[in-house]
């Protein structure tokens, strides 16, 4: 089976497809001093762009996970999340809440789709 690793980093790929899977890492916002709101938009930009390097879009999704720094960001999150997601594709999810690796994070999201 062919792997192919995008946007490699030292320890960990940013995407990988397999076979007719892609999985990306998980994906945390670049500007961590913003809000929910605009980690959430950042995140979701981040994961459109791994998309398309494995030349996919959002309607090829299966599965986004979401971990919540604070579960009283659940609605703030959604309100982005709902006007990103395709409503005719919509994926799988699950949202939780978790301690992340850094304080400022408020959230982090893993997603997997298909070829």
């Amino acid at each position: 089976m062919n792997i192919q690793r995008l946007s490699v980093h030292p320890r960990y790929s940013q995407c990988v497809v397999s076979g007719e899977q892609i999985e990306t890492s998980g994906i945390v916002a670049h500007d961590l001093s913003q809000g929910i709101g605009a980690q959430t938009r950042d995140v979701l930009q981040q994961l459109d762009a791994l998309l398309a390097l494995a030349n996919v879009d959002k309607t090829r999704l299966t599965r986004v996970q979401v971990w919540l720094a604070d579960m009283s960001d659940f609605a703030a999150m959604n309100e982005v999340y709902d006007a990103w997601v395709d409503t005719a594709h919509p994926p799988a999810r699950a949202c939780v809440g978790a301690a992340l690796a850094d304080s400022r994070y408020r959230l982090e999201i893993q997603a997997n789709a298909v070829l």
